[in-house]
């Protein structure tokens, strides 16, 4: 259901609007009285109630209900932003006070418990039957009872797109009663996206971002490694990589063990709730952390521009670890001490004027290290929502919205449809290269049965089936797929060939034959040996003319254990 709403479409014009909306709109916005609010307004800033009154109103009428047609169906929302969720929630609650407040929450990584909202969601019989969400459920979520969807926020990328459509393609069988399956789901869309993607663009590729949770966790995660160097192993370097670790442990180790999603990864969250695991991390400690226990960790209660702080910082704090340019991030956090400066009236703010002044001179960035940067965060994070309160006024208003036009389009639509799978499986192999599998076969790393299950997992159960893999890709192995898609990390490709590489004793035309094996593995993953009578070897000369016997026979071994890794259990 393809439905324009005027002021989503053009935005709020003043000269457009009744006499009685006209002085509102006078009263609202006083000497900085705008002619013209624009679409990309709605929702940000300005939260208009009709405009969500009739989205509400469409769902509710057309939705697709259950227990006989008496209530509706499984239901997301997805909103622009929190303020956005909670203002729908908030109207819902005005509309349909019938339902006592329990019908539709927000359910985001802002709110309190998320996760137990989120299963109590999941959960078939259970309330709330709509959830509000920004970007929480717009993937990786499997609620085979979700029937209706409703965008309220544009999606730039298509990628994305057809995932947050992929919440209502899973089966549900005896949803409408017994012998009576879930076969179809509706789509309500508010904001032009079908529009956008119909006309062939492409969209902005990106990836679902992570939450500043992740993002926080992830960073510190990178501090850690960084001071393990030698360089570092003085204080105040050493109590600070401690108390990181100390940080890390306490959040691991306060995860739910109980908790089924836990229960998923306790072999990761057991393992690095020791501290003996994190005297010294390695790439695959890295991956395994991120892959399975960031996703987990809990929010704190610190409000956002606080976290956003405190990520701002670790971003110099790594930058300058690894000797990166960070000027940028530095200039944010003296233009942050400028704002907070014309907040004199402010107690807290005031408190801490001497640090504020000297956070904007030359001299204090000229001099600073580590510690003093962590100085800078402890000090001020708790200033900075008084920053974001003075941003940007928020406004309310209830002007008459319009129902433009509303284009219903019948019939079943499934994910399967909108991406031939082999397209499909690309962009999932090359989105997802720090999955623990994807990251060994790109790195050169052997794999375990658990990784060759976590394949079929994803090839055939995630992004198609088996036999749609067997349609397109034959009986190549899946890891042989997933490598040829990858390549080979340029530095596990050096790594191999290291001993030939480093070599100062070939000659012009065997450094030239190494050097082309290395390009030919890290762009097609893998090699066979009759490759090496082909092109671009051949005509640089054959292996056996250019090399003693006992050498070409080394590097046909290593051609073959790269293969290998790629396609037998390791040790």
């Amino acid at each position: 259901v393809e439905t324009q709403l005027k002021f989503l479409e053009e935005g709020i014009h003043y000269d457009e609007l009744n006499e009685e909306e006209q002085a509102l709109y006078e009263e609202t916005f006083d000497d900085e009285m705008p002619d013209f609010i624009s679409s990309q307004a709605l929702n940000s800033w300005l939260f208009n109630k009709d405009t969500v009154d009739k989205v509400l109103a469409t769902l509710m009428e057309k939705g697709i209900k259950v227990e006989g047609g008496d209530k509706l169906g499984k239901t997301i929302i997805f909103a622009k932003n929190h303020r956005h969720a909670e203002f729908i929630v908030e109207r819902f609650n005005a509309l349909y006070p019938e339902y006592h407040g329990n019908f539709a929450r927000v359910i985001d990584h802002y709110v309190n418990y998320a996760q137990s909202l989120l299963d109590t969601f999941a959960g078939p019989l259970n309330l709330p039957q709509i959830a509000v969400s920004v970007d929480m459920l717009d993937t990786g979520v499997d609620i085979p009872e979700v029937v209706n969807l409703v965008f309220f926020k544009k999606v730039m990328s298509k990628a994305k797109f057809w995932q947050m459509i992929g919440r209502g393609t899973r089966l549900c069988p005896d949803l409408f009663g017994v012998g009576l399956p879930k076969e179809r789901f509706l789509i309500f869309d508010f904001c032009g996206n079908f529009e956008f993607f119909r006309l062939k663009i492409k969209g902005k590729e990106t990836q679902v971002a992570p939450s500043i949770t992740e993002r926080i966790f992830n960073i510190k995660l990178e501090l850690i490694r960084k001071l393990e160097r030698f360089a570092y192993q003085q204080e105040p370097h050493i109590s600070y990589r401690n108390r990181l670790v100390e940080e890390m442990i306490g959040e691991i180790s306060r995860l739910n063990r109980r908790h089924f999603v836990v229960k998923r990864h306790l072999k990761q969250v057991e393992k690095y709730s020791v501290k003996a695991a994190w005297e010294h991390l390695g790439d695959l400690d890295l991956n395994e952390i991120k892959e399975h226990l960031t996703p987990l960790i809990i929010p704190s209660d610190d409000d956002e521009p606080a976290k956003r702080f405190d990520h701002l910082i670790f971003t110099i704090e790594l930058g300058e670890l690894l000797g990166k340019n960070v000027n940028y991030h530095k200039e944010q956090v003296v233009k942050t001490a400028y704002q907070l400066s014309k907040l004199g009236t402010i107690p807290q703010v005031l408190a801490k004027q001497e640090l504020i002044e000297r956070v904007r001179t030359n001299e204090f960035w000229h001099f600073a290290e580590i510690s003093d940067y962590e100085m800078v965060r402890k000090e001020l994070r708790e200033l900075i929502k008084f920053i974001a309160q003075e941003a940007h006024a928020i406004y309310y208003t209830d002007f008459s919205d319009e129902i433009i036009t509303t284009q219903e389009c019948p019939g079943e639509f499934r994910v399967e449809d909108l991406q031939d799978y082999k397209k499909k499986v690309n962009q999932y192999i090359r989105e997802h290269q720090d999955h623990m599998a994807i990251y060994k076969l790109k790195h050169n790393k052997p794999l375990d049965k658990k990784d060759f299950m976590e394949l079929e997992k994803i090839l055939w159960g995630e992004v198609g089936t088996k036999d749609d893999y067997f349609k397109e890709f034959g009986d190549t192995p899946l890891s042989i797929l997933v490598r040829s898609i990858v390549g080979l990390d340029q530095m596990a490709a050096n790594e191999a060939f290291s001993e030939f590489l480093n070599d100062q004793n070939l000659d012009s035309k065997q450094s030239r034959f190494v050097k082309t094996i290395v390009d030919y593995v890290v762009k097609n993953g893998i090699m066979e040996r009759r490759a090496l009578q082909e092109e671009p070897f051949e005509s640089i000369g054959s292996i056996v003319d250019l090399f003693p016997t006992e050498t070409a026979i080394k590097i046909v071994s290593i051609i073959d254990s790269i293969k290998k890794n790629a396609t037998e259990v390791g040790a």
